[in-house]
């Protein structure tokens, strides 16, 4: 049982991050995209205003966007495709069908129940517990939804793509097809129910919102740490946005204009030269995406096999950019939140626990995106926001972070990036020639001892049928860089040419996989 479940974990994250690894380059050209269009970095360089620059920055930053928007869709996909055993191109085509099935089984229900929610002008969506994909308007589970959905998919792919039916109609519905027809039933029932099961969750979320702007550090704490929590079912979205976008956030009147919330608030107080108000609170929830994550790459970095580190930081430096320059941390909270739930709890935690010191040493300061952050509060001045407290606080929690995640990843031995199957830095060899990609195949007790191959970046993953053939000295003799094997599985180290040999042997087993 310890065993299957190791194997599933195993499977599991490497089935996240294949995705997420492509967010380090789409993270960083989101975040070029935000400092060219930002109003922040323009005052100090109007040259940035000019045409040019501003359509390019739109440019990146609505193309990189779209990706974040669609992180579901790409973890659906991105998750099956990884988690299938055999003709990966058909599974990811299945998935990606299954997901628009699910997108309009719940846009169906929704309008079956008459609840179909209204655009309320520039908010759109947010806070009605509903979101648009792809066009269709269905309920809002965050990327939660997609990872179901991917999980399911390859699980009723890896059991049923073999099934054969008989007879000249039934044989249509055979195999890969029979597939899709499992998958796309039951993303219709997710999507569906999804229509019964997530509005009585998010009338509990909004319930809360009430106790929270009338409990003091309490309700703070509450508010910044289950905006964090939330993120991977979508619905922190419930618990910021009454407060940033509704009169529960506060309000004010000027000049015989009312702004209402708290968004509207600070910057009607910045724009005409006002004291900031207790509004700001609401605003805090910037102050972790700004400043947080880098105590938590840190950690991750730190916490990285001494010969992957380089490597791990290069994927985590651009997200980490992105959460502070973008405010955008769902690709970075996706490395985590599922494999290292204990992280995740302490992640909220914290946050929570430095919304409430802001508002206990009076900050009033703007916490949202570092540049904006920086130029505004210098602008507004130290009397009106306490800035050096706010930029204090701020290293306080980038330590706080780092020593936190540093303990509990080491104490527990947590899957953070950089922990498992280190990818190593080496100049591309020749692959191995045919006679020793026969003599791996009798290391492994002959071709039909081998149930599952796979590879990730540096290693070939294998699960054999009978583990005892496995002839471990004639093993050793190969150009690999070391094995490992755990009960059926063995993982051989074979570096960046890990992909190569695997598609070398699968041409020399004549088998139709895509590695």
């Amino acid at each position: 049982m310890k065993k299957k479940v190791l194997n599933g974990l195993e499977t599991f994250s490497r089935a996240m991050i294949t995705p997420l690894s492509y967010f380090s380059v789409a993270g960083m050209l989101l975040s070029v995209g935000a400092l060219l269009t930002g109003s922040g970095l323009r005052r100090v360089l109007p040259v940035l205003d000019c045409a040019p620059v501003q359509q390019l920055g739109k440019l990146l930053y609505g193309c990189m966007m779209l990706l974040v928007q669609n992180i579901g869709l790409l973890l659906c996909v991105g998750i099956a495709a990884v988690a299938a055993k055999r003709e990966k191109q058909q599974v990811v085509l299945i998935a990606l069908m299954s997901f628009m099935v699910y997108l309009m089984a719940g846009h169906v229900g929704l309008a079956a129940q008459g609840a179909l929610a209204e655009s309320a002008g520039t908010l759109g969506l947010y806070g009605t517990g509903q979101t648009q994909i792809l066009g269709v308007q269905t309920v809002d589970m965050g990327a939660l939804g997609g990872i179901l959905l991917g999980l399911a998919v390859s699980w009723i792919y890896n059991r049923t793509c073999g099934v054969q039916f008989r007879g000249v109609v039934s044989q249509l519905y055979s195999g890969v097809r029979w597939s899709f027809v499992c998958s796309a039933a039951f993303a219709m029932a997710l999507g569906w129910g999804s229509c019964y099961f997530m509005p009585p969750v998010q009338h509990a979320i909004s319930a809360l919102t009430g106790w929270m702007a009338d409990s003091g550090s309490g309700g703070l704490f509450l508010y910044g740490c289950l905006e964090r929590l939330l993120i991977p079912t979508g619905l922190h979205h419930l618990v910021y946005a009454p407060f940033q976008f509704t009169a529960l956030g506060g309000s004010i009147t000027v000049d015989g204009v009312t702004s209402t919330g708290a968004y509207a608030v600070l910057m009607t107080e910045y724009a005409k030269d006002l004291p900031f108000s207790h509004s700001v609170v609401w605003m805090y929830t910037g102050f972790t995406k700004t400043f947080g994550y880098f105590g938590i790459a840190a950690a991750f970095i730190f916490c990285a096999r001494k010969e992957n580190r380089r490597s791990t930081a290069a994927m985590l430096i651009p997200l980490v950019l992105t959460a502070s320059l973008a405010s955008i941390t769902e690709p970075m909270d996706f490395l985590f939140c599922f494999t290292a739930p204990v992280l995740w709890a302490a992640h909220g935690i914290i946050a929570g626990s430095f919304v409430v010191l802001l508002d206990r040493f009076h900050v009033t300061g703007f916490t949202s995106n570092l540049i904006s952050s920086l130029l505004m509060n210098l602008t507004a001045g130290a009397d009106r926001t306490r800035y050096p407290v706010l930029y204090l606080l701020a290293l306080c929690e980038m330590v706080v972070y780092f020593v936190v995640f540093t303990v509990l990843i080491r104490a527990l031995d947590l899957p953070t990036p950089g922990r498992a199957a280190p990818p190593r830095e080496e100049k591309q060899a020749e692959l191995p020639d045919p006679e020793e990609l026969e003599k791996l195949l009798r290391a492994l007790g002959g071709a039909e001892n081998i149930r599952e191959l796979d590879h990730c970046f540096t290693r070939l993953r294998i699960a054999l049928w009978e583990p005892e053939k496995l002839d471990e000295a004639l093993l050793g003799t190969l150009s690999h860089k070391g094995f490992v094997k755990r009960g059926d599985r063995v993982q051989i180290v074979w570096g960046l040419q890990a992909q190569a040999v695997c598609q070398a042997l699968w041409q020399q087993l004549k088998m139709p996989e895509l590695c």
